[in-house]
């Protein structure tokens, strides 16, 4: 009797029904439909971030290249590549040389005029932006229009 029993119950238990099934799948479909939406905005503002610091970062290294090199706007590079840390440089009338790097990805150019009084434009780009990031001489910072 209790062999039959048993027998009957493991026929019974051959798994998952079809509404569990649907239950979990469905779960998973809500959680996707969240997270991917979610993911891409983190990564677009990481690669806003690092558009942003690369910007700045050039605007420091201009600032060097001027205040050493008597305002001269000659040895600022025109453009850094894209790449995993592209690089550029500048060799200073006291013999120092000052280096600009661009992030993985970022592609900068640079737009310099001698003046009076001297003006440039740093645009920075990447493929997986939505928009460049520009930075001028009096440090404005735009990303699509809006201040960074």
């Amino acid at each position: 009797m209790l062999k039959e029993i048993l027998k009957r119950q493991q026929k019974n238990e051959a798994g998952f029904t079809l509404i569990e099934l649907l239950i979990v799948v469905a779960i998973i479909a809500i959680l996707a439909a969240i997270a991917i939406p979610q993911f891409s905005a983190y990564k677009e503002r990481a690669v806003k971030a690092s558009m942003i610091a690369d910007a700045k970062n050039t605007a420091t290294q201009i600032a060097v290249v001027l205040d050493s090199d008597n305002d001269s706007v000659a040895n600022i590079p025109a453009a850094i590549g894209t790449g995993p840390a592209s690089v550029a440089t500048a060799a200073l009338a006291d013999g120092t040389t000052v280096t600009f790097v661009s992030s993985k990805g970022n592609d900068i150019a640079i737009a310099a005029v001698q003046g009076p009084p001297i003006t440039y434009t740093i645009t920075v780009n990447n493929a997986a932006a939505v928009s460049d990031v520009t930075q001028d001489q009096t440090g404005v910072c735009l990303y699509g229009g809006a201040a960074c």
